[in-house]
């Protein structure tokens, strides 16, 4: 086994997945040098000292401090300083090795190559891998101004909220619009928090925002129709990306490869009061990413299974004919990421896998 097929086998431990195949291969050639890989290859998801990685490896701590340090500049390992020393660790490959090189926002010919692998991995296993458990590791969250004051909304129902349970916010390029490029909307849309986003904006992939500044990111995003994802799980967000169908890794799993746990819809769906609705079609037309609304003879309808609560055809809609409505079954959310984590472990029969690579 070489360097790049151990890198294959511990990145697939991960809950996201990252099955075998030639097209995989190639990308981490792109993205790891064979120097680079010889010491990723000893590497997991645990942060440690270049000095631990090097013992690891069997290598002079010196040139591993470098490729170390080459590595996070590519954005294709993590960093963090803890206690005055810097660590690294693996990228899973979605939120991660995937979406961070291309936060940027350039693209050389060596990313559009990337790109390409990127979507044809996608289409042939990644989706699968990364929707293969019944637990969803991300999910809808509707615009909050689309929720009725009547219901009784949970924190990690409201994107308010998670903006103002983070420490630290930072915005990037979306990954998936830079890297697909079938569309041309708002693109500077991805907000990561907390550590990742502090190693984002380090290495020069994102800018840090304020959490007023991260609404206004949020309001366009709405404006131009992009639905709210974040990680499945209730405790705090360490992301909200801004979705459009047609490029985004996780819509696409539904949308063109129609995976059922590809993302979890949020708690809602929405509604038609046909007493109200004039049939102008803005609904369906203009704001339903899904394509969840139909058009009937005299109305329109909601397809509740397509629905994903977004909300985003609530507030477009001109004579307030629109509601979100609390579904009658949804299924409970994580309490806490890791409790997600290891749930789709146990769910994808990956448990014992991920506990060796950690070692």
């Amino acid at each position: 086994m070489d360097n790049y097929e151990k890198i294959q086998v511990i990145l697939d431990a991960h809950p996201s997945g990252a099955p075998k195949s030639p097209l995989f291969d190639k990308i981490l050639h792109i993205l790891f040098t064979p120097e680079e890989a010889a010491v990723a290859a000893c590497m997991n998801f645990a942060p440690k000292t270049a000095e631990a990685v090097a013992k690891e490896a069997d290598l002079p701590v010196e040139r591993v401090s470098g490729l170390l340090e080459a590595m996070a500049e590519k954005a294709v390992i993590f960093s963090k300083v803890k206690d005055g020393v810097v660590r690294y660790a693996l990228l899973p490959t979605i939120p991660g090795l995937f979406e961070f090189p291309f936060m940027r926002g350039a693209m050389t010919p060596e990313q559009a190559r990337l790109g390409k692998l990127w979507k044809e991995y996608h289409h042939e296993a990644l989706a699968a891998s990364f929707a293969g458990s019944e637990t969803p590791l991300a999910r809808v969250i509707p615009v909050e101004e689309s929720i009725d004051a009547r219901h009784a909304v949970h924190p990690y129902e409201e994107v308010s909220k998670l903006i103002a349970m983070a420490d630290f916010i930072a915005v990037a390029q979306c990954a998936c619009r830079v890297s697909v490029g079938a569309c041309d909307k708002l693109r500077e849309a991805c907000l990561i928090f907390d550590a990742p986003g502090r190693f984002l904006v380090e290495r020069g992939f994102a800018r840090v925002l304020t959490a007023a500044e991260a609404l206004d990111v949020l309001d366009r995003a709405e404006e131009a129709g992009l639905i709210h994802v974040s990680n499945n799980s209730a405790d705090r967000a360490n992301f909200i990306c801004n979705c459009c169908s047609c490029c985004c890794t996780i819509l696409r799993g539904e949308t063109e490869l129609h995976l059922p746990h590809a993302f979890a819809r949020s708690a809602f769906a929405a509604r038609i009061d046909d007493a109200l609705c004039t049939s102008c079609g803005i609904c369906a037309d203009e704001r339903c990413p899904m394509g969840a609304i139909d058009a009937g003879d005299t109305s329109y309808t909601v397809n509740a299974e397509k629905c994903v609560g977004c909300g985003l055809c609530i507030s477009a809609c001109p004579v307030d004919a629109l509601t979100l409505e609390r579904r009658e079954e949804t299924t409970g959310i994580p309490a806490t990421t890791r409790d997600m984590g290891m749930r789709v472990l146990s769910e994808k029969g990956k448990l014992e896998a991920f506990l060796r690579a950690m070692k």
